[in-house]
């Protein structure tokens, strides 16, 4: 592998003049400059980020945690992050911490140690050392749709209660009144804020709010289980209609209702939460809420390329506000929909 010095001694410069040339940091007149590019073309010789990160400071990398690199939310969101760093002139190293909060911790630590300007993180939501993690780093960060308490950094979500505020308003204005809820794990803030929007629309409407919401994974497998326990609900107390808390969930609920011949809207109608784009593409259409996420993942980086070049000092918070996207998985309450008589 060619080295500096073969680049000089190819050249016939020193091994100072190739440094200034790589490094635009002096001037080189023309002649000398084009002549050490040659070089370096001929030799395939590729300068060390590492060497010139200390030099400069900086390694015009950024690091991002996720917690589920298989969930179309997060993929959407990582090709936001990705294009933006791209656009700016830096590189995204990607860690899935699989929502394991010990793989979060040592990802954390080997970013750290990688050098890397800036870390944006989507939390596990269940990781205790994560806080005193993110005050003992000498980087900006941004965290991306779940809270933690006290992070010292900068965070961008979207209102995610006023986002379950909308589903289930949406299904009461369609007339039903028995709305049941799949959520996902308890302890992530982003699906514990959705439940709360769901018994607030409840309250809203004098509906009974008594109801617990059945657990999932934030998975199809965790949407299909728990829908298959709510179809199990005999008599009054089975709905007629289901906010699901991330489409990925409700995509798994749409298939239990069809395999136990439960007709989606007429019988039974569905709405999830995210608009990932394959929501568009179920049978039927989901109808969902639309986080946005090509502005999360913009946001995220302009704000730590904010905090890099020393525009901001302090610590921003950014709440995105959300958007029902109506489709076919949800109409009317089938108990207001005329009867059909007989024909004599």
């Amino acid at each position: 592998m060619a080295t500096i010095k073969h680049v000089a001694l190819h050249a016939g410069v020193s091994v100072t003049t190739v440094s200034h040339v790589v490094n635009t940091t002096r001037h080189v007149s023309k002649a000398v400059s084009d002549r050490v590019d040659l070089a370096i073309r001929e030799l395939g010789y590729v300068p060390s980020a590492v060497a010139r990160s200390l030099k400069s400071n900086s390694t015009r990398t950024l690091g991002m945690l996720i917690p589920n690199s298989s969930n179309p939310y997060f993929a959407e969101i990582v090709r936001a992050v990705e294009d933006r760093c791209f656009a700016a002139g830096y590189t995204l190293i990607l860690c899935n911490t699989d929502d394991a909060p010990q793989r979060q911790s040592v990802y954390l630590k080997v970013l750290a140690e990688r050098r890397i300007d800036g870390l944006i993180v989507v939390s596990t939501g269940d990781d205790e050392a994560l806080v005193a993690q993110l005050h003992g780093l000498k980087m900006p960060a941004v965290l991306l749709d779940r809270e933690i308490d006290d992070p010292g950094c900068d965070l961008v979500e979207t209102a995610h209660k006023e986002g379950a505020l909308l589903a289930v308003r949406h299904l009461i204005a369609l007339g039903h009144t028995q709305i049941a809820c799949i959520a996902g794990p308890a302890h992530v803030s982003a699906g514990e804020q959705r439940v709360e929007g769901w018994r607030e629309a409840l309250a809203g409407a004098g509906l009974a709010t008594g109801r617990s919401p059945m657990r999932g994974g934030f998975t199809s497998q965790g949407g299909y289980e728990a829908m298959q326990s709510i179809l199990q609900a005999a008599g009054r107390n089975r709905p007629t209609a289901v906010f699901v808390c991330n489409d990925l969930m409700a995509i798994g609920a749409l298939r239990a209702a069809h395999e136990a011949g439960v007709h989606v809207p007429d019988a039974l109608s569905v709405v999830g939460f995210d608009d990932i784009e394959l929501s568009a593409y179920t049978c039927p259409p989901l109808t969902t809420v639309a986080q946005p996420k090509e502005r999360i993942g913009a946001l995220a980086v302009d704000m730590l390329l904010e905090r890099l070049r020393g525009l901001r000092l302090e610590t921003s918070k950014v709440m995105l506000q959300p958007e029902l996207r109506v489709r076919s998985s949800t109409a009317r309450c089938p108990d207001l929909l005329p009867t059909k008589t007989a024909k004599p």
